[in-house]
């Protein structure tokens, strides 16, 4: 009896190794470093306030708290058929202005019941989005004296009932609630029309035939993806921080039903020690280049001989090692 008792411990002790030894593995868990991986958890939400076509789109929500600020972290942009291009914050949530507000000076209209409905976007981590212009990010000291992020002056929210990346049900509520562009204006091709809620469309990974380095991986929107020789995967670690972030963007997480033809072995977000969330192929933290202007630019490639394009299988693109 106590022999079986001693092997069925020793499968499972060597089961719970494997499992935490293997940093591919789908949903949570925490690498050896401390940090967690897994699939990115959906923005914490308020308790659903309602929300009505008059007085900028919220509702009363009496039993609902106005939810933390939350940062934003590394700033992304996705593609809309119908709204063009959306400015989403590090997990792939939604960000919005709202009308009622001004950019010039920057002041938020936005307390009380309409935070609830409309969670504020913290300044803090934020980092801009690659190719945009990182000096477009600011903030604003609301009346409760926290800090707001703010797109060329414009208050940065979520919405509470965006429960899941690349949604936009705020758009248009009220007539004055809009997802930002990248820019800070409004993401709408007609921003006059309420109710346009056409989720975004993933910001993706896929295949790109490149006529120099062979098949490499892009992301959703044709960029160039690239890893640091500095990283390690496991543990997993990152070896770009402060500046670093100006030049490399990191990717953030992407959701497995968006990618094509890209492994997603060890596909799990890294916690970055800075705040940010980012994802990884393979374990690896991966980037993109500020030095991109354009889909199909490679101008990282090779650069300080440390920053290589990804193959679709995770391995460094013409190193030599």
């Amino acid at each position: 009896m106590n022999t079986w008792r001693n092997a069925s411990l020793a499968v499972t002790a060597a089961a719970l190794l494997t499992l935490t030894t293997a940093c591919g593995q789908e949903q949570g868990g925490t690498s050896p470093n401390g940090q967690a991986v897994g699939n990115a958890a959906p923005a914490q939400q308020p308790a659903d306030s309602g929300y009505g076509s008059a007085g900028g789109g919220y509702g009363s929500g009496a039993d609902a708290e106005a939810a933390e600020p939350k940062e934003a972290g590394q700033l992304a942009v996705q593609e809309s058929k119908k709204l063009g291009k959306v400015l989403t914050d590090s997990e792939g949530f939604t960000l919005y202005r709202f009308d009622k507000d001004t950019a010039n000076p920057p002041k938020s209209n936005c307390e009380g019941d309409c935070a609830k409905a409309w969670p504020v976007v913290a300044s803090g981590n934020a980092v801009a989005a690659a190719g945009t212009d990182d000096e477009l990010l600011g903030e604003v000291t609301r009346p409760d004296g926290t800090s707001q992020l703010t797109v060329d002056g414009w208050p940065m929210y979520r919405y509470a009932k965006d429960t899941a990346p690349g949604q936009v049900n705020g758009q248009g509520v009220g007539g004055t609630w809009f997802a930002a562009a990248p820019d800070g204006k409004k993401a709408a091709k007609n921003a006059d029309s309420e109710g346009v809620a056409e989720p975004a469309d993933p910001a993706g990974l896929s295949v790109r035939k490149d006529p120099e380095l062979g098949e490499i991986v892009v992301d959703g929107r044709g960029m160039t993806v690239y890893r640091f020789t500095k990283d390690s995967a496991w543990p997993m670690k990152t070896a770009c921080t402060g500046e670093c972030l100006k030049k490399w963007p990191v990717v953030a997480p992407v959701a497995k039903n968006a990618v094509d033809g890209v492994t997603t072995k060890g596909f799990v977000t890294f916690d970055r020690p800075d705040g940010i969330k980012q994802q990884t192929i393979d374990c690896w933290p991966i980037y993109t280049f500020a030095g991109d202007k354009k889909p199909g630019d490679t101008n990282g490639q090779g650069i300080g001989g440390t920053w290589y394009a990804v193959s679709p299988d995770s391995k460094l693109v013409g190193a030599t090692k």
